[in-house]
């Protein structure tokens, strides 16, 4: 063998070896680690639910205004995920999603999100304001239909348990206490 080829070889090995230490530093990943630490399962990156988050960190980095509610309605932007319960963290500020990530877990709403309760997916973006100073951060979590608890026979019947966990209250939510379903914040 050359010293080129070896040279090559010797690389290649390298650029494997980083790989994953790549992979754990991951937003999904890091997302994970901390859902394990607190007996919640591990998310996977989702292009739909990364989409639903890149608009939203757009919408608000270039209206400059950190809002749940930029783009309109959680419930009707996380339509197109399908998702039987859904949460979102947003933030602005921070450039690495390590540092965004201490700082929903280190507050109480943010950290419920992180933790809903067998969430499966999550998407992550960012995008920064038109000064290019300030980044804004979106984080979408959304876990199935949880089975509703059966009535005999093995029936199985699959219902929404709790649809939408997010810091900031949404105005058009409805304060009633006669829900019997909640689907993605609305009463039914």
């Amino acid at each position: 063998m050359t010293r080129r080829a070896v040279g090559r070889v010797i690389a290649g090995f390298l650029l494997l070896a980083a790989v994953p230490a790549m992979a754990a530093d991951s937003p999904a990943e890091l997302i994970s680690r901390f859902r394990l630490k607190n007996g919640e399962v591990r998310v996977v990156r989702d292009a739909t639910l990364d989409r639903i988050a890149m608009d939203q960190a757009r919408a608000m980095a270039a209206r400059d205004n950190l809002s749940h509610d930029v783009l309109g309605p959680f419930s009707r932007r996380m339509a197109p995920a399908r998702a039987g319960r859904a949460a979102e963290n947003i933030a602005y500020g921070y450039e690495s999603f390590e540092k965004t990530l201490g700082q929903w877990i280190d507050s109480s709403g943010h950290r419920k999100n992180l933790l809903l309760h067998n969430a499966s997916r999550v998407g992550i973006a960012s995008a920064k304001d038109a000064s290019g100073k300030r980044t804004y951060w979106a984080m979408v979590i959304a876990g199935d239909y949880e089975p509703k608890p059966s009535k005999g026979k093995g029936k199985k019947d699959t219902e929404p348990l709790v649809a939408v966990k997010r810091e900031a209250a949404s105005k058009d939510r409805p304060k009633s206490k006669d829900c019997t379903i909640k689907v993605l914040s609305l009463c039914i």
